[in-house]
């Protein structure tokens, strides 16, 4: 199998608004060049776009691993997501969200997992597992987590609860 493609059609550029016949040079998985060909060129059915990033999303709640996500997600355009896997967090622990890493890893889509900041989620709800500033840490050590998940704990925020600090402290 050849590690050079070349993919010819209607190219979408989307920071010039505009659509022209082209081709994409690919090498190694990688686009190395994008070229507008001929306009006498026959026109393409075919539309070449970029990926869509889904910017915030609990996989966890398509009831689906990672893998069957991406399967989903990328026939209708979506090439990653940032994903806060607090959901899995907060009923298996560290477990879970090694679990979501693992998983995603089976397939060539982009999952960017953020630490889980709020697990359990609330005080009033009784969970499987909690995840202190000390697991945070550990959590953004690993190479596959990128980021501080969503602070839901606004008020600890605001009353400058020693834990939920300590949580933002150790992602700076």
């Amino acid at each position: 199998m050849s590690s050079t493609l070349t993919i010819k059609g209607n190219i979408v550029d989307i920071l010039n608004r505009a659509i022209y016949y082209g081709s994409v040079l690919v090498e190694q998985g990688k686009i190395k060049q994008l070229q507008r060909l001929q306009e006498d060129a026959l026109p393409a059915e075919a539309f070449i776009t970029p990926g869509f990033i889904d910017s915030h999303v609990h996989v966890e709640s398509s009831m689906l691993v990672p893998a069957e996500f991406a399967k989903l997600a990328v026939v209708h355009g979506t090439t990653g997501t940032i994903s806060d896997p607090h959901e899995i967090a907060n009923v298996c622990g560290m477990a879970g969200v090694q679990f979501m890493i693992d998983d995603a890893g089976k397939v060539p889509f982009k999952f960017h997992f953020g630490a889980p900041s709020c697990v359990p989620a609330t005080i009033f709800e009784t969970a499987g597992a909690a995840l202190d500033a000390a697991d945070v840490e550990k959590l953004l050590a690993m190479p596959e987590i990128n980021y501080l998940s969503e602070m839901m704990n606004f008020p600890g925020v605001l009353n400058g609860d020693e834990e939920v600090l300590q949580k933002i402290a150790v992602a700076k």
